[in-house]
């Protein structure tokens, strides 16, 4: 599928380089300013750039339209093709005086001091901050650093300060998320990723499997998980549930998590006095599931 946008670039002004790109939802020509660009240290100018989403990225600006897609949630996380993208995205020193090449930060703080302004470095990286280039729909994010460009973040979600989501990752509906729901995790409508709670992304170890949670389901806080969970499953509070842990199952035969991955109405927990973990069919009600007045984010 291809997809035609027009966007404002920035650029770095000795190496000639991309530093980003920013494609508005209305597709016209709306231009950015920041104290780094009228200083010098950066420009600016208007692209229109046509990419085909099933082939890899060709260049940064390529790479910058298919974060907006999926921040823009126009395509799911694993409906674009983002191989090879860490290649062409600089590392960027985003700061309060506009995105810069971290070896200029220090010409840029000379060159602003007239301005009598404090300058302020958010982060040292190769994505930005979300919320900085789309505003998704329905939405409220407590802590916006915590939330990359490339995130899908569904109507309906709602992220708490020590929420984290990832890129080419996120919810599909109306969602809770106190914990991380790192690189390449699904997270489907009603479910709670509750707080400190942890989802095994695929950066990290060389990790192929996608993980996903599935409708109406709580990790509880401090949880682990390192297989998917269908429909109405719970993880306790506190239980790392990798791929190789050994689980009782309902039917009393003890296998390895990873065979229970994707099955729906369960419970994983501690038994309290042996500490092997079990599995439990529950009741889909068991956990109460979203309270629906926090997820009006309108």
């Amino acid at each position: 599928m291809t997809i035609k946008r027009i966007g404002h670039r920035y650029i770095d002004v000795a190496s000639g380089s991309t530093i980003d790109t920013w494609f508005p939802r209305s597709n016209k020509e709306i231009a950015r300013s920041c104290l780094a660009q009228k200083v010098g240290l950066i420009k600016s100018d208007f692209i229109e750039l046509e990419i085909d989403i099933d082939t890899p990225a060709l260049s940064t600006e390529d790479v910058y339209l298919r974060l907006h897609l999926l921040s823009e949630c126009q395509v799911k996380p694993h409906e674009i093709n983002l191989e090879g993208i860490f290649g062409l995205l600089p590392n960027i020193a985003w700061t309060s005086a506009g995105p810069v090449l971290p070896a200029t930060v220090e010409t840029l703080r000379g060159l602003i001091a007239e301005e009598n302004t404090q300058l302020n470095i958010t982060s040292i990286d190769k994505f930005p901050r979300m919320t900085d280039y789309v505003i998704p729909e329905g939405v409220r994010i407590g802590d916006a650093d915590r939330v990359r460009l490339g995130a899908h973040v569904a109507p309906g979600t709602t992220v708490m300060h020590e929420g984290f989501i990832n890129f080419n990752a996120g919810t599909l509906g109306n969602s809770m998320v106190e914990g991380r729901i790192s690189a390449g995790v699904l997270v489907d409508d009603g479910s709670d990723i509750g707080g400190g709670a942890s989802i095994m992304g695929t950066l990290s170890g060389g990790g192929k499997q996608v993980i996903s949670i599935g409708k109406k389901s709580l990790l509880g806080a401090n949880a682990g998980l390192g297989i998917s969970l269908g429909d109405e499953c719970i993880v306790e509070s506190g239980l790392y549930l990798t791929a190789g842990s050994k689980v009782k199952t309902p039917e009393g035969e003890i296998v390895s998590a990873r065979e229970l991955s994707g099955r729906s109405g369960l419970l994983y927990r501690r038994h309290s006095q042996t500490g092997a973990i079990e599995a439990i069919a529950i009741n889909a009600g068991l956990w109460g599931g979203l309270n629906a007045d926090l997820h009006h984010n309108d």
